[in-house]
């Protein structure tokens, strides 16, 4: 009987074991977790925080006794602390004390965790991160005790930090979100990127973009001061409560002392099978590289990505030969009444490649004007002027138009290799409360095309 320990309860390491006991329920699978979370929906924590998820048992996909009626043994409050590659044990703090696991694989699923900025006072009363659900567990706490109307601040303006201040706009609170940027969601154009500027600001948040945090310091009776930097000059503002949502990194010291080489951001390097060199040793989710299918290799920490190279790492430990297909980092969040997504590359992230980018930015209906309820779409295009193949996609408009679908439709002909011209000549579902018989998404596609001609026409070098 072959025994699997995953390190990791999230993603990557739930779906290695879940894929290992389907295709082998005599598999004895371990799985090691830090805290008392296993297989917990971290992306859906804003919405519990918000109040839109209300009972926090709701964002756990499957619970302990799910995983343990499948043959799963689950070590919660247990830590990670070293392997013995030549042994096979893997040494671990838990309850019990020190212990040592054996295991015939070894999965290392350990994630990512909050980039920390100095000048910030992590630990102290009223300063919070947001990466795992005891950090949200602390929040909700917190803002519980704070009276509607108190000031928040949100610091960076990526997906947690919308989300976060959509929430915190709900539930009554005066919320700053402070963005270094020119725009928030930075992983946009600047272009889009503005028209969910406008659309924070429309419900009421105070937006504060170019804006860098130099400092946070005690401002007295449990308040914060928050002092930022910007072009027109430095500036302070007084919160009672301070989220901080920059970014994560990749958690790779077990690996990296079994041996396991790192790359890109520091993530470790796997093959397309998730091996990490190291005998019996394998890793997946945030703490690995990303293998892209347009970039080659890349880091780039999504869960839907975790999931896969979960099941691929799962398959392959019970001797399969399975190979993750790639990511084209195809991303969508929903920011109050409007939707943002994207997928492939945007212009300057097409540098590393052999390409002539061209980018065209196309505004199309949702569906028919005629039928009541279209909203315009705004829609980015990047495709390689020499070869007309489609490199990537942007998309923002409104909660009602789909957006997410579309997405998935340049996402799909990026995995295909498909040129912009494809994508027109796909055969996609039409009725007038839904689409139109060329889809917004084609319509841009042809936008795109219409552009590329003109600069053929002008003989311009793009």
């Amino acid at each position: 009987m072959t025994h699997l320990v995953a390190v990791g309860g999230s993603d990557a390491g739930i779906a290695a074991a879940l894929r290992a006991r389907e295709l082998d329920p005599s598999t004895d699978v371990t799985v090691v977790l830090a805290d008392e979370f296993p297989n917990f929906s971290i992306c859906g924590i804003p919405y519990w925080v918000s109040g839109d998820v209300a009972a926090e048992a709701s964002l756990a996909h499957r619970t302990r006794a799910d995983l343990e009626a499948v043959g799963m043994t689950v070590r919660s409050s247990t830590w990670a602390s070293a392997v013995d590659v030549d042994r096979q044990l893997l040494s671990v703090t838990g309850p019990a004390g020190e212990e040592q696991i054996a295991y015939d694989e070894l999965l290392i699923g350990t994630g990512a965790e909050p980039v920390r900025p100095a000048g910030i006072p992590f630990g102290e009363p009223g300063i919070h991160l947001l990466h795992s659900m005891t950090d949200a567990e602390q929040l909700v706490a917190a803002l519980d005790l704070l009276p509607a109307g108190s000031r928040v601040a949100v610091v960076g303006a990526g997906y947690i930090g919308l989300e976060m201040t959509e929430g915190l706009v709900a539930r009554g609170f005066d919320t700053t979100l402070i963005q270094r940027g020119p725009e928030v969601l930075s992983t946009l154009d600047p272009e889009l990127g503005s028209l969910i500027t406008a659309e924070v600001r429309r419900h009421g948040a105070t937006v504060l973009t170019g804006a860098t945090v130099t400092g946070i310091t005690p401002a007295g009776a449990g308040q914060w001061r928050v002092a930022t930097t910007t072009a027109a000059g430095d500036a302070e503002g007084t919160f009672a409560l301070v989220v901080v949502c920059v970014g994560v990194r990749p958690v790779t010291d077990l690996a990296a002392a079994a041996g396991a080489q790192l790359g890109r951001a520091g993530a470790i390097v796997v093959d397309e099978q998730m091996r990490t060199g190291v005998p019996h040793v394998w890793a997946a989710g945030d703490c690995v590289v990303t293998h892209h299918r347009l970039l080659g290799t890349t880091w780039l920490p999504l869960g839907t990505t975790a999931h896969k190279q979960g099941r691929v790492a799962g398959e392959n430990m019970l001797g399969g030969s399975r190979t993750f297909a790639g990511s084209v980092g195809t991303q969508v969040v929903k920011v109050f009444d409007l939707v943002a997504a994207r997928t492939g590359l945007r212009h300057h992230e097409t540098a590393p490649l052999d390409v002539s980018p061209l980018t065209r930015v196309t505004v199309a209906d949702d569906h028919k004007r005629y039928y009541p309820g279209a909203v315009p779409l705004t829609i980015s295009v990047t495709g390689d002027h020499t070869s007309g193949r489609l490199l990537g996609a942007q998309i923002v408009g409104g909660r009602s138009a789909e957006i997410s679908k579309r997405i998935d439709t340049f996402a799909t002909a990026l995995h295909a290799g498909f040129t912009v011209d494809d994508v027109i000549d796909l055969n996609l579902s039409y009725t007038p409360p839904l689409g139109s018989p060329w889809d917004a998404v084609q319509v841009a596609a042809q936008g795109w095309e219409r552009a590329a001609a003109a600069a053929n026409q002008a003989g311009v070098g793009v």
